[in-house]
């Protein structure tokens, strides 16, 4: 299968594709006699893969390691298990994060009058200074 295919089987498209290859994720693809690369199942296989721990926030390098895991059949799933556990307490850490930041702004906003008056707790809470 060509890039385009392999793109089209695993919904990576062909830029990120080649850029996987080039920083060594996947594995170097076959190539024909024209220099294109080849890709079959186990490659599209491995593309899906990444896709999909892409669309859970995994990083590159917790992604490297899942994949590494995943090629390794005589892996412990306590590897697995860690790394899945450590990205989900960052991602609780950041949503508590997140709402902290919206639960401050909707108060500000709620004290902010948002009529024609220059006075505004949400600008004046941004400089530091003390909303009335």
């Amino acid at each position: 299968m060509n890039i385009g295919q392999a793109s089209r089987a695993s919904g990576v498209s062909a830029k990120m594709i080649r850029y996987y290859d080039e920083i060594g994720l996947v594995r170097p693809s076959a190539r024909t006699e024209s220099n294109y690369r080849e890709y079959d199942e186990r490659e599209i296989n491995e593309l899906r893969f990444i896709r999909r721990a892409r669309s859970l926030g995994f990083s590159m390098p917790e992604i490297t390691k899942l994949l590494s895991l995943w090629r390794d059949r005589g892996r412990p799933s306590r590897e697995v298990k860690a790394i899945a556990d450590r990205h989900l307490a960052d991602l609780d850490n950041r949503i508590a994060e997140m709402q902290a930041m919206a639960d401050t702004l909707r108060q500000l906003s709620r004290c902010c009058a948002g009529d024609d008056r220059p006075d505004c707790p949400i600008l004046a809470d941004l400089t530091g200074e003390t909303a009335a």
